[in-house]
């Protein structure tokens, strides 16, 4: 890796991350964003960084020790009997996150992206890293949930309070509450959770309401933006660009953890939002100036959710790392609909996509269902950021 503006984490361990072959989380989106990037010329082998897995003392900080205990277990290749009451305590049984062959392996070399994103960022070696295979932020200290394992974004927050003593803004715009973080740091008030998502009335996790403040000292530094189903890309942006801004404002972080779930896309399988892809070309565009107005540059992105790995999920990162690096595509790109996807990646995936896919780096407006009770549900939004957001100044 040379030193650069920003750096790409990969590892081929984060491909082994597959609960079976029928399971909506598949890590080939990782495979086909790399590409999408390497045909528009936008990732070079120097920006690329290969990390180790994470050490046991950083998992600590995070999940107990009977958990990664039950997790090494239930990683082995012949499980024991007794291995299966280990699962179902620790949420790792049948039905969302079902334990697999080297699963502790596997979620500690992600885990490892994440704490040498961290590090490559808060040591000044780079501005900005992406690692596309994390943002499992579900995990709980003592159990797996909503396919996540081990609580990566998690584990690279606590390495930088502990190590550089820093205050960490998160930002997780995943459709899904960001629970784990949020109530891992619940009482930490050097750091702040920002988290829009569906309401968990209508979404998993069920939680994320504006309620949900942080306990003690750090009472106001959990904030949180749950949207209405069918939510729309001017509706989104709006809640979101007020919420992210006046939270750094009033926060005044060190650096930025972000998680880029783009399930909130029309598209995706698993939740009723309607944004399309102008969201995701905008959403980085927003954290990267507040990375540079309130952090020195320093922010730290993580993957997250997305299960239309054809349509969405390539695009959406692609245009993180477009921004994180200032490429030009990334300028051209912001609310044009009509510039062109690669013809390279278009022809080599066509045939293995099992839905057409799209010709241009933004969804045309027609490609998009019209948002139901569009200003109704504008109108719900806005009350909502209204009360989530009235102890931020």
């Amino acid at each position: 890796m040379t030193r650069g503006r920003a750096v790409y984490i990969e590892h081929e361990d984060a491909l082994r991350y597959r609960f079976s072959d029928t399971h909506p989380f598949n890590q080939f989106r990782l495979v086909l964003t790399r590409d999408l990037l390497r045909a528009a010329g936008a990732l070079e082998d120097g920006a690329v960084f290969r990390p180790d897995p994470v050490e046991d003392e950083w998992l600590l900080a995070v999940h107990t020790a009977e958990y990664v205990d039950a997790v090494r277990k239930l990683s082995q290749p012949l499980v024991l009997s007794d291995a299966y009451r280990l699962a179902d305590r620790h949420g790792l049984g049948p039905g969302d996150t079902p334990f697999f062959p080297d699963m502790h392996a596997v979620t500690s070399r992600i885990a490892g992206g994440s704490v040498a994103a961290a590090e490559l960022v808060m040591s000044g070696r780079v501005d900005h890293a992406l690692h596309l295979a994390g943002g499992l932020h579900h995990a709980m200290p003592d159990r797996g949930s909503g396919f996540c394992v081990y609580n990566d974004a998690a584990v690279a927050i606590a390495y930088i309070r502990r190590r550089y003593g820093a205050r960490v803004l998160y930002v997780d715009t995943d459709v899904h509450h960001g629970d784990g973080v949020q109530f891992i740091f619940y009482a930490d008030p050097d750091v702040c959770t920002l988290s829009i998502h569906e309401s968990g009335r209508y979404l998993f996790p069920g939680t994320g309401f504006v309620h949900e403040r942080g306990e003690g000292n750090a009472f106001g530094t959990a904030v949180n933006l749950p949207l209405e189903p069918y939510t729309g890309d001017e509706s989104w942006l709006e809640v979101f660009r007020e919420a992210v801004v006046r939270t750094a404002r009033a926060f005044r972080p060190d650096c930025i953890v972000s998680q880029h779930g783009c399930d909130a896309h029309a598209f995706d399988p698993l939740a009723h939002l309607l944004c399309s892809m102008q969201t995701y070309a905008e959403i980085p565009h927003i954290l990267h100036r507040l990375a540079h107005e309130y952090c020195g540059g320093r922010w730290i992105a993580l993957g997250g959710g997305g299960y239309d790995i054809w349509r969405v999920v390539p695009r959406a990162w692609s245009l993180l790392w477009l921004e994180m690096t200032d490429h030009p595509l990334a300028a051209e790109i912001r609310g044009k609909p009509d510039v062109a996807l690669p013809d390279e990646w278009l022809r080599r995936w066509a045939d293995r996509s099992p839905v057409r896919l799209p010709a241009a780096w933004l969804d045309r407006p027609e490609e998009i269902p019209d948002t139901p009770r569009k200003n109704a549900i504008a109108d719900a939004n806005r009350r909502t950021a209204d009360v989530a957001l009235q102890y931020m100044a």
